[in-house]
């Protein structure tokens, strides 16, 4: 590995014996567990009540909130994070936003701390069990500045080791009581725990930069994978989070599985989330046709007439998605007169409104058929140029 980037590579002996040793504890504590009290509803309810708070902790905390500052969250959220982000036994908000900054400046480069063209498995996990030099903590002034993160990375292991593996084992005490309790929590809510949520965050790093589809952009070799997703709190959309840093949704349709926005919008409901950046529909659909537009035709062979179509399909599917949030605002406007108009009139006003939202996204279909149109217009023009002798 050294010789890749020329730098020292030695083993990091805490990192590997913990990783390595971690999947040992967790698979023989389960068979005893197992073999001696059986399971219940309390085991995976325990697991899943640790599972959702420690690895949400990290795609909601330590990623899209302090890592993209994506939107803005109270104390107490900050703080849960920082408790729960540390169960998770990957390092501070402060570290783990110092390398993954760097993973977005210098993807796929010899600079990217996790790069997966240094292989899958470097990508996974290799890049934690080796050390390659001092660490670098950079780019996070920010985030150093914030009391309760500072306070997180200055006792990193003590609070990992009281919230990932002695607070299960305390719940587990206190609601079923005895060892079998406390056995409970700690196997499921601790040990095996840490196992699941360590490899499905590690799989945004590896293989959401190897399997999937680049609808946005492929400049790099970030994926979307909308199977990924379910194992990943959403962080499957990899490409539209790549090229959309600054949104806080990976999955930006409302059908995309993405516990990760859910929890951050559902947040901004009883004030513990605000400021919640969202791209405009139309930059990211025009994106995606611009994507096309230079990927899927060479662009050498593209004529000035085609080229002028295509903007004239990216300025209609502007206008038609500016247009659509403006009625979607009149009609949230008028809705607030609703009281004040007779049944039959506000029965008109709605249906006037709904039409004319109607007309705006027919109009963004009809861009999006023409811009088809186009691209398939273009390849027959294309394959219908005589090839030179």
């Amino acid at each position: 590995m050294s010789e890749h980037i020329g730098r020292p590579s030695n083993i990091n002996i805490i990192n590997s014996a913990f990783l390595i040793g971690m999947p040992i504890i967790a698979i023989t504590s389960l068979v005893y567990y197992s073999i001696n009290y059986g399971i219940g509803w309390f085991e995976p309810i325990i697991f899943v009540m640790f599972y959702l708070a420690s690895g949400l902790s990290i795609t909601a905390g330590y990623h899209r909130l302090f890592s993209h500052r994506t939107h803005k969250a109270a104390w107490p959220l900050k703080l849960f994070y920082a408790l729960f982000g540390a169960a998770a036994f990957q390092n501070s908000v402060i570290k783990w936003c110092s390398d993954h900054r760097r993973h977005h400046l210098k993807t796929d480069t010899e600079n990217d701390p996790y790069s997966v063209t240094r292989g899958f498995f470097w990508a996974h996990i290799g890049w934690v069990m080796i050390d390659e030099g001092e660490e670098i903590v950079e780019n996070v002034e920010d985030l150093q500045a914030d009391k309760i993160l500072a306070w997180q990375d200055r006792h990193i292991f003590l609070i990992g080791f009281l919230t990932g593996i002695l607070l299960p084992a305390l719940v587990g005490f206190a609601w079923i009581g005895g060892a079998h309790g406390f056995l409970g929590g700690l196997v499921y809510g601790g040990f095996v725990r840490v196992v699941i949520v360590h490899h499905a965050t590690f799989l945004i790093n590896s293989a959401a930069h190897t399997w999937g589809s680049q609808p946005y952009s492929t400049e790099n070799t970030s994926k979307d994978s909308a199977i990924l997703s379910f194992l990943t709190f959403g962080e499957g959309y990899h490409n539209f989070h790549h090229t959309f840093q600054a949104d806080y949704r990976n999955g930006h349709k409302w059908y995309h599985w993405d516990p990760s926005k859910w929890l951050i919008k559902a947040a901004s409901w009883i004030g513990l989330t605000r400021e919640l950046h969202k791209i405009p529909a139309n930059v990211i659909e025009s994106r995606k046709m611009k994507k096309t537009f230079n990927e899927k035709v060479d662009a050498s062979e593209i004529d000035t007439h085609f080229q002028e179509k295509f903007k004239e399909c990216l300025k209609q599917l502007r206008n038609a998605f500016n247009d659509l949030k403006k009625r979607r605002k009149e009609y949230k406007t008028a809705k607030l007169s609703k009281k004040s108009e007779s049944k039959n009139n506000w029965k008109a006003i709605k249906q006037g409104h709904k039409t004319r939202i109607k007309q705006c996204k027919k109009r963004i279909s009809k861009a999006r058929m023409e811009f088809k149109l186009l691209v398939e217009s273009m390849r027959l023009n294309i394959d219908k140029k005589p090839v030179p002798a």
